[in-house]
């Protein structure tokens, strides 16, 4: 497994498009459209299309997402590091999550794909 990313941008715009460039097919099994909007230092806004044939991932909101996640850029870093913390988070109020509240569920597929370049 690689390591953590230091910063949502170094994932984002690094990890994630290595790891849909070489997980294609593993993209496409996870099937929706994402939209990242992560506020605070070395946050951003992205969207993350694993419908698309090749899978991408885009700076900005597309406004095509299924599933919107909002989080501040430290309780994001904590997600990544603990699996278990986006609910913890959800519950206290930090993470927000609208569209298909089921696509969230299947955040942890999405982000190994990043982990496993």
């Amino acid at each position: 497994m690689a390591e953590l990313p230091k910063d949502a941008t170094q994932l984002f715009d690094e990890m994630v498009p290595k790891g849909l460039a070489a997980h294609p097919d593993k993209a496409r099994e996870v099937n929706a459209i994402y939209a990242f909007k992560i506020s605070g230092d070395g946050g951003g806004e992205w969207t993350c299309d694993l419908t698309a044939n090749p899978p991408t991932c885009v700076r900005g909101d597309t406004g095509k997402a299924q599933c919107t996640i909002e989080v501040a850029h430290d309780d994001f870093k904590q997600m990544l590091t603990d699996p278990n913390a986006g609910m913890q988070l959800y519950f206290q109020g930090k993470l927000r999550v609208s569209g298909d509240p089921m696509l969230a569920m299947k955040l942890q597929q999405f982000f190994d794909l990043a982990r496993d370049v």
